[in-house]
């Protein structure tokens, strides 16, 4: 199954494994899958001498992995080829206490101090780009807290579970039964979930000091990153605060415009702009951090994150980048991972001979109708403005398809269902008025990005749309404040505007310090 050079590669990822580890197996002898997963992890342990594999029978299909005999309470209720491979790498990888994936101290005891025993499940589909996000940060905190336990189950080998879950979107994690998560996320994230629900032992945490930097960058996507480095590189000390480094990068499947760049993906430049970051010492990566509050006034800024951590800088440059935009209609939120997706390349498969809506006539809503019009029965498109916003190419290539249906001047009012699922949309013409009531089976949102300035409203002057008001340099009202990228109001939300956003914003900072200002 894996080739040489492939195996070639895993030899060296392993090389430096300390522990023992196998890989598990119990499948029933007449399952359809039984000899793929048996080859894969066969293979898989071929390439180290600390890896074995142990099989026997059982009702159906799964695999845990053992360190030194002891079971880490991953199970693999799949074949973990694909964009899971890495998962499975990882899992062992993590366990040996390697992998760049691994959380700081901080994290690591917010983890710890999850209250009582939980088991988590991950719904996922092989040809996901967003699961091995979310299975692999579950797997993460699942090694650093013995009282978790993780199920990764592929939908296609449970067809009956799914759909008796009503499951209509991946990743889907469950708790203990109950559903808590639906869709793309990241440790930290998923982690403020499982907080909430399991409660934490705040007495077990040690209080945590106060972490002074001469900047402080919040956000780690293409702005903030650019901005760190570049003020890295005048010798100040940095502290990046972030959800993830990369941000909304991580959701980009081919990126083909940043210069001298033919082409990469949103996954291998988030990766890239890590590896930069650490080629700098004084630059310290605080991510999978949520801010709760914040102080912009006096020498010093502030900005305090969920599990009590202070940060602290004389400039404080906020790029927190922007979300998916949700429509804000009656019955949205209900539905979500129910009829509602915003991926379709996660959840498309869920739709195969399917009626389905895409709302958005942007580029990204024109690229997922033509993505869904190999899989759907039909997809009807519907679009706001009197005409398509998406380049032409896309357009006529839209249009070249016999089950595309192209709607515009057209309001979403309200997604309505029936308890389980939806099952229509309620829109209106805006040309005429008129209300009517549009039966599918599911509906894409892809209506573009809202700014992530919500932690700062109140304190910096927004536009309507949310953006932070910034001048030609990035400087806010307040001294010492600046922001850049896709939270600011510079007029094109695009990667590489994005990182020369960040370098000015540093730039900024660094001459009004020269002077005095912060």
């Amino acid at each position: 199954m894996l080739d040489t050079a492939f195996k070639e590669q895993l030899r060296q990822i392993f090389a430096g494994l300390e522990a023992d580890y196998v890989f598990d197996i119990a499948v029933h002898p007449q399952h359809e899958s039984r000899n793929e997963l048996i080859e894969l992890l066969e293979d898989t342990a071929s390439c180290s001498d600390k890896i074995s594999c142990t099989v026997r029978e059982s009702e159906g299909l799964e695999f845990r992995i053992l360190r030194n005999g002891e079971d880490l309470r991953i199970c693999f209720q799949a074949v973990p080829n694909g964009h899971e491979f890495s998962s499975l790498l990882l899992a062992v990888l993590n366990a040996d206490g390697k992998g760049k994936n691994l959380p700081d101290d901080a994290t690591r005891r917010r983890i710890a101090c999850l209250q009582g025993n939980a088991t988590v499940t991950t719904y996922m589909s092989l040809s996901c780009t967003n699961c091995p996000d979310v299975v692999q940060a579950i797997n993460v905190m699942t090694l650093l807290n013995p009282r978790l336990s993780h199920r990764i189950v592929d939908g296609a080998l449970h067809e009956n579970e799914v759909q008796q879950l009503k499951i209509q979107a991946v990743p889907s994690v469950w708790l203990n039964g109950e559903s808590i998560h639906v869709g793309r996320s990241n440790l930290g994230e998923l982690l403020d979930k499982l907080e909430s629900k399991m409660g934490t032992d705040s007495s077990s945490q040690p209080t945590t000091e106060e972490r002074h930097f001469d900047v402080l960058v919040a956000g780690g996507g293409p702005a903030g990153v650019s901005a760190a480095i570049y003020s890295a590189r005048k010798g100040l000390k940095v502290g990046l605060v972030a959800g993830r480094i990369g941000g909304q990068v991580n959701e980009t499947v081919g990126i083909e415009n940043v210069t001298s760049i033919p082409y990469t993906t949103g996954k291998n430049l988030s990766s890239d702009l890590r590896t930069h970051l650490s080629h700098y010492e004084n630059i310290t990566i605080c991510d999978n951090r949520q801010i709760e509050s914040f102080s912009l006034q006096g020498s010093d800024k502030q900005l305090t994150v969920k599990g009590g951590e202070k940060f602290l800088a004389p400039a404080l440059i906020i790029a927190t980048g922007a979300s998916w935009r949700k429509l804000n209609v009656p019955g949205e939120s209900e539905y979500i991972g129910r009829g509602v997706a915003f991926c379709p390349h996660c959840d498309g498969p869920f739709y195969k001979g399917k009626h389905v809506a895409v709302i958005g006539g942007g580029n990204s809503g024109v690229e997922a109708a033509i993505d869904l019009a190999g899989i759907c029965a039909k997809v009807t498109v519907l679009e706001f403005m009197d005409t398509l916003k998406a380049d032409q190419v896309l357009q006529d290539k839209l249009r070249s398809l016999e089950n595309v249906e192209v709607s515009t001047s057209v309001q979403t009012l309200e997604v309505q269902g029936n308890g389980e699922a939806m099952t229509a949309l309620r829109i209106k013409n805006r040309l005429d008025e008129t209300e009517s009531i549009l039966p599918l089976d599911g509906v894409f949102v892809q209506i573009g990005l809202a700014a992530n300035s919500q932690p700062f409203a109140g304190e910096l002057d927004t536009n309507r749309m949310g953006e932070i008001l910034t001048d030609r340099n990035c400087r806010t009202a307040i001294p010492g404040v600046y922001a850049a990228g896709d939270v600011s109001d510079v007029a094109y939300k695009q990667i590489i505007i994005s990182m020369g956003e960040g370098a000015k914003a540093a730039l900024s900072a660094f001459e009004d310090r020269i002077k005095g200002i912060c």
